[in-house]
């Protein structure tokens, strides 16, 4: 029994030295080499718009909905004005006062124009007092106009509604922050106020992403690159690069720089939607008809690459080469072999 396992230890190691002598050949062959990078990112608007009230109060009524698209100046909201008392009575006053000084005016204007109809007073006199008549009319008018605005939110002037909130640009609702009821606040120099609803033109889209900085270097604005959806990644669509940001941003401890590229929308119809998921694949470098060879068949001594050429053991002679670029499966030959030449690598 000793001398049959010794029998069979034999026979395996033989196999074993036999397997590990095993190469097969690969062909250097004549091929285009293209390094691409992915940036992933997203679609968004080129421009998205927040709409805001003039005033504050409570949001009466909406009259769009998501996905809607509206023109320019179509009514998007109502609010309902819920007055300050101390405003009320401050405007009130104003009012008041304005009312005074244009009955004021209207009586000297009266005189004036009596006593010019009988040569007692000069022209000049009489047109100033037009003039005074016509700035204390102009008073009256804008203090009763900031009165309305104040006590119910609606100007009297050009038939204006400031409760009405109004679309600035034309495009699609992407969202109304806000529900029926909401208490909102004006846009003012202090304070940025409650957005009613975001617009956007969804015919113009972005393709917003990251690069490296080891890769930012390789690309530059007007090149063309290629958008892949998440939501179809059998369709890919052709984008411009337009923006390279200036400054990059330290994310965990890669900088990255954001990208922008203008998209080309799909020709059979499909809508794409703001917010999805994208990847751009950017060709950073190409060698056309170049030498290339799998770099599986590389070896390295010293980090120096050379391959091995010959068929059996008798006739193995190394070949160092000068290598190109490498698009991670072949890599490009400079120098040390040519089109059609066999290396072999060891069997896997």
């Amino acid at each position: 029994m000793l001398a049959v396992g010794v029998a069979a230890a034999a026979l395996l190691w033989r196999q074993s030295g036999d397997a590990e002598g095993q190469y097969v050949l690969e062909t250097a062959v004549e091929r285009d080499i293209v390094l691409n990078t992915v940036a992933t990112g997203s679609v968004l608007p080129r421009v998205e718009v927040a709409v805001k009230p003039s005033v504050g109060g409570i949001l009466e009524t909406l009259h769009v909905k998501p996905g809607d698209v509206v023109r320019v100046g179509q009514p998007i909201a109502e609010l309902r004005v819920v007055p300050d008392t101390a405003q009320v009575a401050s405007a009130r006053a104003a009012v008041q006062e304005a009312r005074i000084r244009l009955s004021e005016a209207e009586r000297d204007h009266g005189k004036l124009a009596a006593l010019a109809g009988q040569g007692a007073v000069s022209s000049g006199e009489l047109d100033t007092a037009a003039t005074n008549l016509s700035l204390r009319r102009s008073q009256h008018t804008a203090a009763l106009t900031n009165l309305a605005i104040v006590r119910d939110g609606a100007a009297q002037k050009h038939g204006a509604r400031a409760t009405e909130v109004q679309a600035t640009v034309a495009g699609m609702v992407l969202e109304l922050p806000v529900e029926a009821g909401s208490t909102v606040i004006e846009a003012n120099a202090f304070n940025e106020g409650t957005t009613i609803a975001t617009l956007a033109d969804m015919s113009d889209l972005l393709f917003v992403g990251v690069l490296d900085e080891l890769e930012v270097g390789r690309v530059h604005e007007g090149m063309q690159i290629v958008v892949t959806l998440a939501a179809w990644p059998d369709q890919e669509l052709s984008a411009v690069l337009e923006r390279i940001a200036p400054k990059g941003q330290d994310v965990q401890g890669a900088v990255q720089f954001e990208v922008q590229a203008a998209l080309s929308l799909p020709q059979d119809g499909r809508f794409v939607r703001a917010g999805m998921s994208a990847n751009a694949k950017i060709e950073l470098d190409r060698r056309a008809g170049v030498v290339a060879l799998r770099e599986g068949a590389l070896q390295f001594d010293q980090g120096k690459p050379f391959v091995e050429l010959g068929g059996d053991d008798a006739g193995v002679r190394r070949q160092d080469l000068t290598l190109g670029l490498s698009d991670g499966i072949y890599v490009e030959v400079v120098d040390g072999l040519g089109v059609g030449a066999e290396v072999r690598r060891p069997a896997l």
